[in-house]
């Protein structure tokens, strides 16, 4: 059974910088896509970011391009997302996903093997 866990979520004042990070057990990354959505109060869950293990590709929402870096350790078998200049409209709950579907490049919640249970990041001053 594989599981995903998030952690480093917190509450930051606008501007400032969180790293969050995803830990498999039970499989290890390789060959796999693992992206981040978030899910904002009242809001769809929306994808902010992927990584292919296999080929290196990666996807930003443009709402994060140029703030927001994915990367995996595949020894730790851990993806984080580095999250700079953060905004009050990045508050959400952010959940990590296993091989989500990519339609037109864009990860979807569908076809998601395993979600993690999410961390909530909350950007207030």
């Amino acid at each position: 059974q594989v599981q995903l866990v998030e952690s480093g979520g917190g509450l930051v004042q606008p501007g400032g910088s969180l790293r969050l990070s995803c830990v498999a057990s039970g499989s290890t990354l390789d060959y796999y896509r693992i992206a981040w959505f978030r899910q904002a109060p009242g809001k769809e869950r929306e994808a902010v970011s992927y990584i292919s293990s296999s080929d290196g590709i990666t996807y930003y929402a443009d709402s994060v391009k140029g703030r927001f870096t994915i990367s995996e350790d595949n020894a730790k078998n851990t993806v984080y997302l580095q999250m700079n200049s953060l905004k009050p409209e990045d508050t959400a709950v952010y959940y990590c996903a296993m091989n989500p579907s990519v339609l037109g490049g864009i990860p979807s919640v569908l076809g998601v093997d395993y979600w993690g249970k999410g961390t909530l990041v909350t950007v207030s001053s």
